[in-house]
C-alpha cells in the first residue's frame, strides 16, 4: 500500500503541472499578464483538489497546504508565459495532456475519498469533481462557458466511468498500482476515441458522432 500511495502522490504531481499548463494557456489567449496566468494555471492545477478536499473534510486543502503541488502548478504556469508560442503551436497535444491529467484527477480523487473512509456514491461523486473542477473554474475566471457544457463532449461521461470503476475495484478488494494504472488507461482512451470520432452527449436535434474538429470546437482553436 506505500508503494500505491507513492505512485499515487507522483500522479497527483503530474496531473497538477499538466492541468496548470491548460490553465496557463487559456490565460495567455485571454492576454492576461504574469500575475493573471500564473493564477489561472494554480486554479486550473489546484481547483479540483481544492473541492475533493473540502467535500471530504480533509483540511486545509492541498491546493494551499503542499508546497509539491503549488510549486507543480506555479513552474507549469511560467513556462507556459515564457514558452506559450510553442504550446499554442503543439495544441493538439496540449489536448492529449489535458485528457492525461482527467484520468489522473480521476483515479487520485476517488480514492484518496475511500481512503478517507467516504461511501461509494460520494467518492463517485468527489472522483468526478476533481476531474472536472478544475477545468470549469478556469473557464468561469475567463468568461467563457464551461467545456462540459458548452461543447457537448464527453468529458464528464469518462470522468464518470472511471471513477466508478475504481469504486468498485476498490470495494471487491482489487485495488492496487496496476489496477489503477489500467483505470488511468482506461478513462484517458475513452476521452481520446471521443475526441477522434467526435462523439458528443446527446442532445436536441443531435447524436452521438461527429468528426473530429467539427463537434469538439476547442481542438481547432
Amino acid at each position: 500500500m506505500e508503494n500505491l500511495a507513492a505512485g499515487v502522490n507522483v500522479l497527483e504531481v503530474a496531473a497538477v503541472f499538466v492541468a496548470a499548463v491548460s490553465g496557463g494557456l487559456a490565460a495567455v489567449r485571454k492576454r492576461f499578464d504574469l500575475f493573471g496566468v500564473l493564477v489561472l494555471a494554480w486554479v486550473c492545477g489546484l481547483g479540483g483538489g481544492i473541492l475533493r478536499d473540502l467535500l471530504i473534510g480533509d483540511t486545509p486543502p492541498v491546493g494551499i497546504s503542499s508546497w509539491k503541488l503549488v510549486v507543480a502548478a506555479l513552474a507549469a504556469g511560467l513556462a507556459t508565459f515564457v514558452l506559450h508560442p510553442g504550446l499554442t503551436r503543439l495544441r493538439r497535444s496540449v489536448v492529449v495532456l489535458d485528457a492525461a491529467a482527467l484520468s489522473l484527477f480521476v483515479v487520485q480523487g476517488t480514492s484518496k475519498s475511500l481512503d478517507l473512509g467516504a461511501g461509494p456514491l460520494a467518492s463517485l461523486v468527489v472522483g468526478v469533481l476533481t476531474g472536472v473542477g478544475g477545468g470549469v473554474l478556469r473557464d468561469m475566471l475567463v468568461g467563457e462557458v464551461p467545456l462540459i457544457f458548452a461543447d457537448r463532449q464527453l468529458y464528464a461521461v469518462p470522468a464518470i466511468l472511471g471513477a466508478a470503476t475504481v469504486v468498485v475495484l476498490w470495494e471487491t478488494g482489487w485495488w492496487t498500482w496496476w489496477s489503477a494504472l489500467c483505470v488511468v488507461v482506461l478513462v484517458l482512451g475513452f476521452r481520446l476515441l471521443s475526441l477522434a470520432l467526435g462523439w458528443v452527449v446527446p442532445h436536441v436535434g443531435g447524436g452521438w458522432t461527429g468528426r473530429w474538429g467539427r463537434q469538439s470546437g476547442k481542438m481547432e482553436e
